[in-house]
């Protein structure tokens, strides 16, 4: 890759990349892409097998595992300011109704 692609792709990632980021970069990239390639030929020539496993969804029941309000007290007393049992924060929106 070139340093204009890199800069370029640096761009369509809204990332400012200055011109010797974007040199260090074309070297990593660079060796990234061939080791994929190497991947690739592995693949390819039949030394690795694409497998897929056994696909099942794994479960549990939702079941409550501690006692209701045991870690709600502590949990409320770090609070800096509270309304209840609320943590009360700083209205941001709509702050003048």
């Amino acid at each position: 890759m070139t340093k204009e692609e890199i800069l370029h792709l640096g761009t369509l990632s809204r990332m400012r990349l200055s011109d010797a980021e974007a040199e260090k970069l074309k070297g990593e990239i660079d060796s990234i892409l061939d080791y994929i390639g190497q991947v690739n030929e592995l693949v390819d020539d039949g030394h690795l097998e694409k497998k897929v496993g056994l696909v099942h969804n794994v479960f549990r029941d939702d079941e409550v595992t501690n006692e209701p309000g045991s870690y709600s007290g502590a949990l409320t007393a770090a609070f800096p300011e509270r309304e209840g049992n609320y943590l009360k924060v700083k209205k941001i929106l709509n702050p003048d109704s």
